[in-house]
């Protein structure tokens, strides 16, 4: 039972399919203290201005916020927007800093979630920042959608 509630735990990022067009998407764990799991079990993320950084050959999240858990003890309660530490392999952050070394190119983190082995996976990606004209047609494109499945909803 505890598996099927872990299942509507995903929590995205819809930003960044609004202000980026997605290239390669990866699996990555991250490095959490205290009861930080507990609150992301409770619901209590916010991925939205939330980016990824490759520092010193190690990548990170960061900006990401994961509220404290009102049942922690108040005296160790980490800072809930502090950098946290993405687990990749080596090849992989090689191969993530050669596209992120491209004009244009950032890696961004797209939704966070538990496995089916109960543990707390980040899924980040290669994006490339969209203009303006791009989110208009973006937008017009997802309106015509609505519209064409509300028409087919109500024609019988």
């Amino acid at each position: 039972m505890a598996k099927e509630k872990n299942k509507d735990l995903v929590f995205k990022n819809k930003k960044a399919f609004h202000d980026f067009f997605i290239l390669d998407t990866y699996e990555a764990g991250i490095a959490l203290e205290g009861s930080e799991v507990k609150a992301i079990r409770e619901g209590r993320v916010n991925l939205k201005d939330s980016f990824v950084r490759i520092i010193k050959g190690e990548i990170f999240l960061l900006n990401a916020h994961i509220s404290h858990l009102s049942t922690a003890h108040t005296t160790y309660r980490p800072d809930e927007r502090r950098s946290r530490k993405l687990l990749l392999h080596k090849k992989e952050i090689e191969k993530i800093f050669s596209k992120v070394t491209k004009d244009g190119v950032t890696t961004v983190a797209l939704k966070m979630y538990f496995n089916s082995k109960n543990m707390v996976k980040v899924q980040i990606a290669t994006a490339q920042g969209k203009k303006l004209h791009d989110k208009r047609e973006d937008l017009k494109q997802k309106t015509m959608q609505r519209e064409t499945q509300q028409a087919l909803k109500n024609w019988k």
